[in-house]
């Protein structure tokens, strides 16, 4: 244990070793140092690669209805099958815990869209809260549709940044009204696509607005669902392939339709598209945990080293402590009471400098490919545990050395 003399025999001990106790801390300090800063900034540039991910809308999971290819309880083959709004709420009601976003849209792929004397034909799409994420838009003025608007079914729209070149001009569109199908909707925000002007020169409304207004009843064109993120890619497919199956079996009860009947419903499931982002992802990992562990072990290596430099230094004071009747296992414990106190000040003296630095640098640095660089809090601490822990067996070599020394040989050494 740590008592008042042995704190006063470690701190003589560094006392008399100034420079080896320097150069043991610069290695251990750095070698946490450089960990710390290495997981920040792999986390940085998965976090800017989960964006990208996320701007080329990978893995979104899509429901459209078809027309039957087989019969079914009775039921001739070629009915078209509409869904409706209990298809998505029975879908989301089963599969929500594993749900990041659920939208379902109907699409009105041509109408009439006037404002002053500007008049046009434009896709208009009626939407929930979260379709915005589906198409990986960004608003660039005003909101999106929220909540409110589609319980109380409000007439408001947001536009695509073409079709406000168009209706608007120059002008704030923010307010004004816009009129789709003789209907007028007051503007309330306006995005932009990363897919390009063909994508801008459509308007969103509530979904609910869309049905009462335009007589559709309770009809939708398509759900659009991703997954929470998996770890790897393997159970991200694994997940979607678990999913697709589990919403196809659940929409062709619902709507009477044969098991193997694979022409009733269209699916396209795009996590396959994302086995870059988890790849990559899992590279960016691999290469700076092989970094900082190479680091670790260097600085276990340097840790032995001078532990061993020191002993050597410190022999005939070994010498007297044995002839004295200090035991082989007092001597190991005092060999491992410095080098455990030396790495754990230099372990949290690296582990604060890099979080300073993190903290400091991360938020300046501007990048589409790196962003957020940040490292868990107890994750950075596992990891200083660890360096002791490595410290702590670097520093039994040497103890388990100066152990076996003789006194009668300690005390001859020059």
């Amino acid at each position: 244990m740590f008592n008042a003399e042995r704190w006063q025999e470690i701190f003589e001990a560094i006392a008399k070793n100034k420079l080896r106790t320097f150069l043991t801390g610069v290695s251990v300090a750095s070698g946490i140092f450089i960990l710390v800063i290495l997981l920040g900034v792999g986390k940085g540039l998965q976090n800017g690669i989960a964006k990208q991910f996320e701007n080329d809308a990978s893995g979104l999971i899509s429901f459209w209805s078809g027309t039957t290819t087989k019969e079914f309880k009775g039921l001739n083959p070629g009915r078209q099958i509409q869904f409706r709004n209990s298809d998505y709420n029975a879908t989301v009601q089963k599969f929500d815990q594993d749900l990041e976003i659920k939208s379902a849209n109907y699409i009105f792929w041509s109408g009439t869209m006037s404002h002053g004397n500007e008049t046009g034909n434009y896709r208009f799409v009626g939407v929930n809260t979260d379709y915005l994420a589906v198409e990986n838009a960004s608003i660039v003025e005003g909101r999106f549709i929220n909540h409110n608007d589609i319980i109380n079914s409000e007439k408001v729209a947001v536009i695509g940044m073409k079709l406000k070149q168009d209706m608007f001009k120059d002008m704030d569109p923010i307010g004004e009204q816009l009129v789709i199908n003789d209907i007028n909707f007051k503007v309330v925000g306006v995005f932009t696509d990363p897919a390009g002007e063909r994508e801008e020169t459509r308007a969103y409304i509530p979904i609910t607005t869309t049905q009462q207004a335009y007589g559709i009843g309770d009809n939708i064109s398509n759900l659009d669902f991703t997954l929470r993120k998996m770890n790897t890619y393997e159970e991200a497919l694994e997940e979607s392939v678990k999913f697709t199956d589990g919403v196809n079996q659940l929409l062709k009860s619902k709507n009477t339709i044969a098991p193997d009947d694979d022409g009733a419903i269209g699916f396209n499931n795009s996590v396959k598209d994302a086995k870059q982002f988890y790849d990559l992802n899992l590279y960016i990992r691999l290469f700076f945990w092989w970094v900082g562990i190479c680091t670790i072990i260097a600085g276990v290596v340097g840790v032995s080293n001078i532990m061993l430099i020191i002993v050597k230094e410190r022999t005939k004071e070994i010498g007297i402590r044995k002839a004295l009747g200090a035991s082989p296992v007092s001597i190991v414990v005092m060999i491992l009471h410095e080098s455990i106190f030396i790495t754990t000040i230099s372990g949290f003296v690296g582990l604060l400098a890099s979080l300073l630095l993190l903290e400091i640098v991360g938020p300046l640095v501007k990048s589409d490919y790196f962003l957020n660089p940040e490292v868990d809090f107890g994750v950075a601490l596992s990891t200083v545990l660890l360096l002791v822990i490595a410290g702590a067996i670097a520093g039994f070599f040497p103890a388990y050395r100066a152990a076996k020394i003789k006194p009668i040989v300690a005390l001859r050494d020059e």
